[in-house]
């Protein structure tokens, strides 16, 4: 998918008509991501190859902003879409983990641009999971073949946090997204090993939402549950770690913990599409990428279904995971394309 500079000017040759270029952007905590990308005449979208900015390496963004322009020859296109880890309404946008603030009334003057579209960042990834064609999918359980063109799809991303959304497609092409903030309803234990977790984190927190448990530093409260049950003395070990030495199966407990993990991300799945009337769901994240061969070798699909007098309807529903390797870039993309091209 990810292009160098001169594809991109080779596609605009290639076309009578007008191709649009554009910057996109993916701002979290600790990294900004950047990229040209080229929409064709047909809608379609090219990314150029990303550049990653720490954002603890610059004032402002508009200074990450300048380093890019610089790293590209010191232009850049006039059209610019940001997908932003945080609510994106308002007239100030403030971030939790970096000190950036970003003015959209200013965007124009301060970047230069004619036009720009902000996005959630996980709204970006439901416009990725919208458009992203068949190949960059992986079938985790469920009915085989395409994403159904019609119906609502439940897009929900395990990373540093839970991102939920939906996105409802009307069979012609046509579709609308919708952030949500499920990723903070009550977990709901299924049997004993997961009731000893949220006795664990009710300790620390009066109430305990998924994301407290089916989000990437979320194995650790899982670890060291399980090891307290069997008894075990453990160093207390980072999240990175936990995940490194379960996927790797070089450590039984912390694979044990990945595992258990997977139970509980197949349950929430389960949950969030029964909620939202889901024809499909898509699983995205880049942790939901990284534990690939761990879902399809877990319990996740057992425990998607398993929703009492709703597992046939459950049976039907196909679950995928978005393989795409910069679906906030593409997605911000994407919802350019549909604010101000379609």
């Amino acid at each position: 998918m990810a292009q160098s500079a001169a594809p991109l000017r080779s596609l605009r040759q290639r076309s009578s008509k007008a191709v649009v270029d554009l910057v996109t952007v993916d701002i979290g905590g600790t990294h900004a991501r950047f990229a040209l990308a080229s929409v064709s005449p047909d809608g379609a979208i090219e990314l150029g190859e990303p550049v990653t900015l720490h954002t603890s390496d610059h004032a402002s963004f508009q200074t990450a902003w300048e380093d890019y322009a610089t790293r590209r020859g010191g232009s850049l296109p006039r059209d610019c879409a940001i997908a932003i880890a945080g609510p994106v309404g308002g007239d100030v946008i403030r971030f939790t983990n970096n000190p950036w603030i970003i003015r959209p009334a200013l965007i124009p003057e301060k970047l230069g641009v004619d036009r720009f579209t902000l996005v959630n960042d996980f709204g970006a990834v439901g416009h990725a999971a919208a458009r992203a064609p068949d190949d960059q999918f992986v079938h985790l359980c469920g009915p085989e073949g395409a994403l159904p063109a019609e119906g609502t799809l439940s897009i929900v991303g395990p990373g540093t946090g839970l991102g939920v959304a939906h996105v409802w497609r009307d069979g012609a092409g046509g579709y609308r997204v919708q952030a949500t903030e499920g990723g903070h309803i009550a977990f709901a234990p299924l049997d004993s090993i997961e009731e000893a977790i949220l006795a664990r984190l009710r300790q620390r927190h009066s109430r305990v939402s998924v994301e407290r448990v089916v989000a990437g530093p979320g194995i650790v409260d899982i670890y060291e549950t399980l090891a307290a049950m069997e008894g075990r003395a453990i160093s207390p070990l980072d999240d990175r770690t936990i995940w490194q030495l379960g996927a790797s199966g070089e450590d039984s407990l912390a694979a044990a913990a990945v595992d258990r993990f997977c139970l509980a991300l197949g349950s929430v799945a389960g949950d969030i599409a029964l909620a939202q009337g889901a024809s499909a769901v898509v699983i995205a994240g880049g942790l939901g990428l990284r534990i690939k061969d761990s879902l399809l070798a877990s319990g996740f699909a057992d425990r998607f279904r398993a929703k009492g007098r709703f597992e046939t309807l459950m049976a039907g529903l196909p679950v995928k995971l978005i393989t795409h390797p910069q679906p906030g870039l593409f997605g911000a993309a994407a919802a350019f394309v549909q604010e101000h091209l379609s």
